[in-house]
Order: C-alpha cells, then sequence, then structure tokens
C-alpha cells in the first residue's frame, strides 16, 4: 500500500511537470502602434515573457497608423490601435497581398481631457471641446475660467487617439490651426502639467495627479460625467472607445498564444491594474 502511494505521488509530479511544459507557450514578435495601448502591452508582454521561457516580444509605439503601415509593409506581426482599421488600409493591405486579418479587442479606454491642476474649469461641454480644439474659443474666460490664452495640445494624425477625438468630438471638425500637435501622448501630459493654460486629451491611463481630468457634458450641460473604468464599464462616460491588436491569419499561430493570454482572466487583471477599461464579461 506505502508502494502504491509513492507511485501515485510520483506519477502526479510528473503530470504536473507535463502539464506545467505544455502550458508554457514560446512567442516571439513584434508589436508595434497605438500610443495608448503602448503601456498595456509593454506590461502585458513583460510578465508573458517572464511565464513562458524562451519568449521575446517587443513592443513600439509610434501610432495606429504608423503600426497599421507596419503590418501592411512586414515589420511588424501585430498592430495595437485606440481605432479601427479604416477602409483605404484595408485595401492597401489586400493590394499587398495581406488579406486574412484578424481583429480582437483587447480593453476599452476613456479618452480624458485634462487641464493643467490650477486651472478652475472643471467641467466643459462637447461643444465647448469643438469650440477649443476647432479654434474658435480661444481664452479660458469663454468658459468659466480665468482672463488666460488657452494653449491646445493634441496627438499627430497619425494617433487613433487624434482621429477618435475628431469624429466623436469635433464631430468631423478639422483641428485648429493653432493646435499643437504632440508625436506622444506622454508629452501631452508633461505639456499641460508645465503649462497652466494648457488642455490636451489622453488615454485614462495616462492621467496622473499633475493633470486634472475634466467631467464632460454631451447633454449640453445637463449632465457632467467625469472619466473613470467604472463610468467606462457602465459607459456612461461618452468618450468611450475599444483598443485593438490586428494581426494576419499566416501568422496566428506565432502570436495567439501571447493574445489569449491578454483575453485570459489574467491579462485582464493587468488591463485594470495598468488603469485601463478590462472587457466584460
Amino acid at each position: 500500500m506505502k508502494k502504491l502511494s509513492i507511485m501515485v505521488m510520483v506519477m502526479a509530479l510528473i503530470s504536473a511537470a507535463i502539464t506545467g511544459a505544455i502550458a508554457q507557450k514560446k512567442v516571439v514578435c513584434k508589436v508595434k502602434g497605438s500610443d495608448t495601448c503602448l503601456p498595456l502591452l509593454q506590461k502585458e508582454s513583460e510578465t508573458f515573457m517572464k511565464n513562458n521561457a524562451g519568449s521575446s516580444i517587443t513592443v513600439i509605439g509610434g501610432g495606429s497608423g504608423v503600426g497599421f503601415a507596419a503590418l501592411q509593409n512586414g515589420t511588424t506581426d501585430v498592430a495595437m490601435a485606440s481605432r479601427s482599421m479604416k477602409m483605404d488600409e484595408k485595401m492597401k493591405m489586400q493590394d499587398a497581398g495581406k488579406n486574412n486579418i484578424k481583429e480582437v479587442i483587447i480593453s476599452y479606454d476613456a479618452i480624458s481631457v485634462i487641464v493643467n491642476p490650477a486651472n478652475k474649469v472643471s467641467q466643459l461641454t462637447r461643444e465647448q471641446l469643438e469650440g477649443i480644439f476647432t479654434g474658435k474659443i480661444k481664452n479660458w474666460k469663454e468658459v468659466g475660467g480665468d482672463d488666460q490664452t488657452i494653449v491646445a495640445y493634441s496627438r499627430e494624425s497619425s494617433s487613433g487617439t487624434f482621429e477618435f477625438f475628431k469624429e466623436h468630438v469635433l464631430k468631423g471638425k478639422n483641428y485648429g490651426t493653432g493646435i499643437l500637435l504632440m508625436p506622444a501622448t506622454g508629452a501631452i501630459v508633461q505639456s499641460v502639467t508645465q503649462t497652466k493654460g494648457a488642455i490636451g486629451y489622453v488615454g485614462i491611463a495616462y492621467v496622473n495627479k499633475d493633470v486634472k481630468a475634466l467631467k464632460v457634458s454631451y447633454d449640453k450641460g445637463k449632465t457632467y460625467i467625469e472619466p473613470s473604468v467604472q463610468t467606462a464599464m457602465n459607459k456612461t462616460y461618452p468618450i468611450t472607445r475599444p483598443l485593438y491588436l490586428y494581426y494576419l491569419g499566416s501568422v496566428e499561430s506565432k502570436v495567439k498564444p501571447f493574445v489569449d493570454y491578454i483575453l485570459s482572466s489574467d491579462g485582464q487583471k493587468i488591463v485594470q491594474q495598468e488603469g485601463y477599461v478590462p472587457l466584460g464579461k
């Protein structure tokens, strides 16, 4: 009986070792694109590589458009994006012989409008935001603030956040000529931190104690909603959007273990820990 118990224990240990080996997945790939997604994918890849020996995942920002271009020319395996792929981008992919494009939503985001903490303005309507970023509203006193020039910061046109903000906040209108275009989201946060009259917009994960996130109204000032993980999850915050990964079917077996990890309960815990909005069940 004692020998039998020992054999059972040995078999259990061997089974556990085999299961562990099977569970471990080696992934070698490049991920490029959205600055909004960058901190999340860096943390997800870091954790995945730690738990899966031999894996090597390189994550680079630059903007959603940069990611799609890299996917098209074959310099990345996965494009991360804060907007969906446009029709003309899909056509370019098809022209390049890349037809089987996979789209995966990995989390959600609340685009947060931020100002310097010294600014007494704490809320704006969509119409006021449109006026500021199209250049019609130029002074904070026009929206209840001090007599001070507005310094508005935006991402560059290669950014998915630039596109989404233009479509959903400016209602398709062009940004004003005086808007300062920044190459990275972190640069917007830094500029708003250092400039009293500044305003910008960033993914919610970039909001920190050095800036103030404004409440936003989409019903002409009747109700103002603060950007948060909770208000994004319950869809009450109006500037909420999905975040995506795109890859080709030809590399699916290569990248899917990593994608599946992001979608898993462990991966979604990282989503929330990093300040993003996890997928609803």
